[in-house]
């Protein structure tokens, strides 16, 4: 096989309908959302020669892809939770690079938010009692509990706090306000975040993703396919992915995410430095999800997340490091595994279409590089892609 090294570019994405939306599939919201993001990109379905998806049917890509009238030579079910669009992705960059395909088209389709109203499911409680979990999901380690005990150690080690964590909370709404798309808009304070139920110690409400629909799509294309794209491309330069435990007991510091290493893999790999990252979409599904994976990505010192994420630095107007700049999962919409959104979220940032919540530089300027972070399971996986005009 002839092997060939070329530049990966995104060139469409889009969200679909999202929030509450009660009467459709997950399949009509992924196709909803691939067929935005080929129309984003000024592209037919007929130039899609590879496909990812994960987390709908027993045979993820196939069964979505059928539905989208797709027969593609290259796939990808990649399933390691919320950073399963981030790994998917640098597969697909890798198999674009190297000649197995041309442009491949990422999608995701959920009704998390319907079928709990409806009684098609139940909120989960744990993941399963299968294999390692049978040892911890007995004695009611649930899943926000995993991530609450993980807060508690941070707090513990190094000092931070509750009204620490519940800032970046405030400053996702505050963001999610600019967002006609985001799901909560009005302005919430860290008292008001205090004051809220208490879900798993230290967690209160506030502290947690909300649970909405919605599906996204994004396609990734080589040099050559971009250069037919309505929009301007935006480039893929760096990723690194990394799995780190299942069990708790397995984890050998909760104070440390995998994003530790996907991090520092992706930004060597793109030749930049946090340094010159202009903004970040992270995985939010909780307060301290957002606060350790910008320590672990360089953004600040180990044990510093507190007093960084406290001094408005995540906020699109006036932050030095605007974070889950449409609202986040905490905010704007989680309809499951959302690190897919991120992804859309960070390109229409780079284009300069992101509306009253864009990001400028200090010149006024677009933002030239960006990163987005996804973390699955209980800290589980990290996936992390660096991105640039």
């Amino acid at each position: 096989m002839t092997r060939v090294s070329r530049n990966v570019a995104v060139a469409g994405v889009a969200l679909s309908d999202c929030g509450r939306v009660g009467d459709a599939t997950p399949y009509a919201l992924g196709a909803q959302a691939a067929r935005r993001a080929l129309a984003d990109a000024g592209l037919d379905r007929s130039v899609v020669d590879g496909f990812a998806s994960a987390g709908l049917g027993t045979l993820a890509p196939v069964e979505v892809a059928e539905y989208l009238g797709l027969r593609p030579t290259w796939v990808d079910s990649t399933s390691v939770g919320g950073a399963t669009w981030e790994v998917m992705a640098a597969h697909a960059a890798d198999a674009i690079a190297t000649g197995h395909a041309k442009a491949v088209l990422l999608v995701y389709g959920s009704t998390a938010r319907a079928d709990i109203k409806a009684g098609r499911r139940t909120g989960e409680l744990s993941f399963g009692t299968r294999g390692p979990l049978q040892f911890e999901a007995p004695y009611g380690h649930t899943l926000i509990a995993k991530y609450a005990m993980a807060a508690r150690r941070h707090m513990i080690e190094y000092g931070t706090t509750i009204e620490q964590l519940a800032e970046v909370a405030v400053q996702a709404r505050a963001n999610a306000a600019l967002n006609p798309e985001a799901m909560f808009r009005a302005p919430v304070t860290v008292d008001e975040v205090l004051a809220g139920p208490l879900i798993a110690d230290p967690f209160t409400k506030l502290h947690c993703c909300l649970r909405s629909d919605g599906g996204a799509a994004v396609l990734l294309a080589a040099e050559e396919v971009v250069r037919d794209c309505r929009t301007a491309p935006v480039w893929v330069l760096g990723t690194g992915e990394h799995v780190s435990h299942a069990a708790m007991s397995e984890w050998p510091d909760f104070t440390v995410s995998p994003a530790a290493v996907s991090g520092r893999l992706a930004f060597a790999r793109a030749g930049v430095r946090p340094a010159e990252i202009d903004l970040a979409e992270i995985y939010d599904a909780f307060t301290y999800m957002t606060l350790v994976t910008l320590e672990d990505l360089g953004f600040c010192a180990k044990g510093e997340g507190g007093a960084f994420v406290a001094k408005g630095r995540l906020l699109v107007r006036g932050g030095a490091l605007p974070v889950n700049t449409d609202g986040g999962g905490l905010s704007a919409q989680h309809p499951g595994m959302r690190g897919l959104f991120l992804l859309v979220e960070a390109v229409r940032q780079l284009r300069g279409e992101a509306g009253e919540r864009q990001v400028r530089r200090a010149d006024a300027t677009l933002p030239a590089l960006a990163v987005a972070s996804g973390t699955g399971g209980w800290f589980c996986s990290s996936g992390t892609v660096v991105l640039g005009r």
